[in-house]
């Protein structure tokens, strides 16, 4: 009963540190933050499962080991009986919308709810969920060991359920900061989602291929996309030459009589197609985030 009462509190404390997380990672990008604050919510959550740990899991530890050496007086069984299936039906509850809430968010990442879960993908949802989990398979041992003590009339079991408690949420807590930790680190994106990106930028005529991806969950299923490409330069010039009149520029090459003349005329096209390039690579850049709403930055170089 002890483990269940510090796990509540620690829940609680968990939630307000999560709300606070939340909030903050949807503040706007600045110039001190450019990328802006998404990866908070890992922060957060990250805190949270450190906190978990210690005040969940050690407590509960604490007071089993503490029951093991010392006995204690058993507490009425109607009450905490009463107590403990109020708390399984809310804890219940809430755990079915994070269930649901996971299956819908993993459906419109393209992963199965393990994956989405495994991977950490939304910090916040994932604490939730396996905090409830938690919540719900600990009020079970919790009045399993309740119920076990009070028939032997032995304090033996009631200080297991608090050991076997505090395991589960010891596991959660490292599973959070696991994967919180990979977040923060700069986890690349799954490898399908990677090659998507990849396929569509080897869709655009302009591009012949592309080199070196490095595509970053930047948090809140936001990416920060990077990739080399390498140019068709055969296209790009005949793009140049189409919004040119050939004549005339066959007129003006004619004209061309010193160095200095030819130098002026190469250096005044030359800079006309690096602008060219620089426009193509945005509108790629561009078409690149139209496409896929999750890609919030893109940078792209030339080979």
């Amino acid at each position: 009963m002890f483990a269940e009462a510090i796990h509540s509190l620690a829940d609680t404390m968990n939630q307000c540190i999560l709300a606070y997380g939340i909030h903050h990672s949807l503040k706007n990008p600045n110039p001190d933050h450019p990328y802006g604050y998404t990866n908070f919510g890992y922060v957060s959550s990250l805190i949270s499962g450190v906190g978990i740990f210690c005040v969940g899991a050690g407590f509960a530890w604490y007071h089993g080991i503490a029951g093991i050496a010392h006995q204690t007086n058993l507490v009425d069984l109607n009450w905490a009986i009463m107590l403990l299936c109020g708390s399984f039906l809310s804890e219940s509850v809430t755990l079915l919308m994070a269930i649901q809430n996971i299956k819908r968010k993993a459906k419109q990442a393209h992963q199965t709810p393990y994956e989405y879960v495994a991977r950490g993908t939304d910090p916040s949802v994932n604490v939730v969920l396996l905090e409830d989990l938690a919540a719900v398979g600990g009020v079970a041992i919790a009045g399993t060991c309740m119920t076990l003590s009070h028939v032997m009339s032995n304090h033996i079991p009631d200080a297991v359920g608090s050991l076997v408690v505090g395991s589960i949420l010891a596991g959660v807590s490292l599973f959070i900061i696991k994967t919180n930790s990979n977040a923060l680190l700069g986890r690349s994106i799954p490898e399908t989602n990677k090659k998507e990106l990849m396929v569509a930028l080897e869709a655009d005529m302009m591009i012949r291929s592309v080199h070196d991806i490095k595509a970053t969950d930047m948090g809140s299923n936001l990416i920060k996309f990077k990739a080399e490409v390498d140019i068709d330069g055969r296209l790009l010039t005949k793009k140049y030459l189409d919004e040119l009149n050939l004549n005339e520029l066959l007129q003006e090459m004619k004209t061309l009589e010193t160095p200095e003349e030819v130098e002026v005329f190469l250096l005044h096209h030359g800079e006309k197609i690096v602008e060219l390039i620089g426009g193509e690579i945005d509108r790629v850049e561009r078409v690149l985030k139209e496409t896929n709403p999750q890609v919030r930055h893109v940078d792209l170089e030339i080979l």
